[in-house]
């Protein structure tokens, strides 16, 4: 599912119109990375948490040329499934 099927099934059952789901789509993904940037994790009972995780600067290896390249530190995002998430797969 990409974020176009993702509106669409938002919209149909939802009963919003294709743009109100978009819109609302678009404000969920812009509020969870908002808080991410700040620092702060986002919980969804039930559903999962997304964390902010911070990977040190590292050297690693041209795999072509054996040559060492720095990995530079970097943030990423981290998603952890929730119980509800993982009963309803399982």
């Amino acid at each position: 599912m990409n974020k176009n099927d993702l509106v669409a099934t938002v919209a149909d059952t939802s009963g919003l119109s294709r743009a109100d789901a978009t819109k609302a789509v678009d404000a969920v993904f812009d509020s969870i990375t908002a808080s991410l940037k700040a620092g702060t994790e986002v919980r969804l009972v039930g559903f999962g948490t997304f964390t902010v995780s911070k990977r040190a600067a590292t050297t690693g290896r041209n795999p072509r040329t054996g040559e060492e390249i720095k990995i530079p530190a970097s943030t990423q995002a981290k998603f952890k499934a929730g119980k509800g998430l993982k009963d309803a797969l399982n």
